[in-house]
Order: C-alpha cells, then structure tokens, then sequence
C-alpha cells in the first residue's frame, strides 16, 4: 500500500472510510480480496511471497494497512515482511492502541513502515520512523510513503479530493472515491520530494495511480466500516493501467 486516505468519525453512521492504492511490482504474486480460507473472519488481498497483508478488514469491525516508509539507503534484504503486521492484527483481538504498542517494541525489526490499525471505536498510528505510536482523534488523514499528512503533491491532492467527496454526500459514493484515486496527474519538478532516489524516479511515483511495465498501482481499494456493516471494494489492474478484474464484499458484522 502506498497511498492511503482514511475518514475516522466524519460521517454520521460511518466510522471509517478508507481509499487506497497499492503500488507493487506486478511480478509480485498475490492473491486478489476475499475472505481468507484460514480465517474466514479476514477479508483482505494477501501477498503470496512474503505473507501477510497490506490492507483488510474483519467481519468484526477491525481494519489494518500498512505503507512502506522510502529510505532506500536503510533497506535490509532478510526484514521480516510487514504485511504480517497487518495480519497479525486482523487475525489477534488486542486493542489498536496496545497492538502499536507492541509494535512500537519490535519496531526496528523491520524496513522502515507506517502502520494504521483500528476498529469502530478507536484507530492507532505508528512508524518506525516517527515518534512513538498515538491514538487518531476524528479527521480526515492521509498516508503514502513518509510519515502522516506529510504533504507530499499527490497525497494533498487526493486528501482534498476525498475531503470533497465525502462532504458533498451523506454516504460515501464509492464511484467517486475510485476516481480520486486513479489521478494520473504528475507533479511538478518544484514540487517534488528528495527522498533519495533521484529525481526520473521521483517524477514516475509523484501521481496517485502510477503506471509502469515493471511496478505501478497493483489496486485501489475503497474500505467502508459502518455502524452494522462491512464494505470492501478492489479493483486490480494490468501494468498498462487497464482494468484487470475487480472484488466487492459487504458483511454484517459479527
């Protein structure tokens, strides 16, 4: 997951709204959203490599994504995968607070990592490149690839999208959300950030949906917990950018 917007409090009788990209190489195998044939209660993509998860949800009202945080000179090769940190989640019943906090202990284990985990009543954040791990109060967030609301050109774009879309209707139009996220706009060279992998590279990641041969937008996903169900949409797309097959699940929550 690479590009996340999230809603925690802001809509009467939903909790949580999340859209989201991920960017991955497409040689990556994975396996599409759907209830987990080990942990029905799951419903989440999986990464067939690594294991674990980047985003999912539970048929109980628990949510997890995690993003990975750039820093490519402090990558070790042999990490333990942080896609389990969200599947660890999904799959325990610690509180969201007390599972970052745990996290938070192992946290230099593993690449750097933003980790949003929550349920209808509260969410946590931690990076392990941040501070210490801390509650979100009701607003409106958004992530990518360096700490939260860092405001990066694609990530304020489709922060102040979503913020729309969700003002201008008393319940999350999901087709909305889905354009938001397919903004192909590039950022301007000013605007870019320096994280260390020149500028070409800058450029090619600086939009929201990233098209690519080799590594782009694998999916975007719109997740909504409300007070007695549980919506997940995926939609899944070729390295040229074209529709490549799509998932949708609601569940009342158990």
């Amino acid at each position: 997951m690479c590009l996340a917007v999230l809603a925690i409090d802001t809509l009467p009788g939903v909790p949580v709204v999340i859209a989201a990209n991920r960017d991955e190489y497409h040689a990556r195998p994975t396996a599409a959203a759907a209830p987990w044939k080990d942990d029905p209660r799951v419903i989440a993509g999986r990464d067939l490599q690594s294991g674990g998860s980047w985003m999912g949800m539970t048929r109980g009202g628990r949510y997890a994504l995690v993003t990975n945080y750039r820093d490519p000179m402090s990558i070790r090769p042999h990490a333990p995968s942080r896609g389990m940190l969200v599947q660890d989640f999904l799959r325990g019943d610690a509180a969201p607070a007390d599972y970052a906090a745990q996290v938070a202990d192992k946290g230099a284990d593993y690449n750097g990592f933003n980790l949003v985990v929550g349920d209808r009543e509260h969410a946590a954040y931690y990076s392990n490149r941040g501070g210490p791990p801390r509650l979100l109060a009701p607003g409106i967030y958004a992530l990518s690839n360096h700490l939260l609301d860092t405001p990066w050109p694609k990530l304020a774009r489709t922060k102040a999208a979503f913020t729309d879309i969700l003002r201008a209707a008393p319940a999350p139009d999901v087709e909305a959300l889905f354009d938001a996220l397919g903004d192909r706009s590039i950022a301007l060279d000013a605007e870019l950030p320096d994280t260390g992998i020149g500028l070409e590279r800058e450029r090619f990641l600086s939009s929201a949906f990233i098209v690519g041969l080799t590594y782009g937008t694998r999916s975007s996903t719109v997740m909504i917990l409300g007070e007695r169900h549980c919506s997940l949409y995926e939609r899944r797309f070729a390295p040229d950018g074209s529709p490549a097959g799509r998932s949708s699940w609601d569940v009342a929550s158990s």
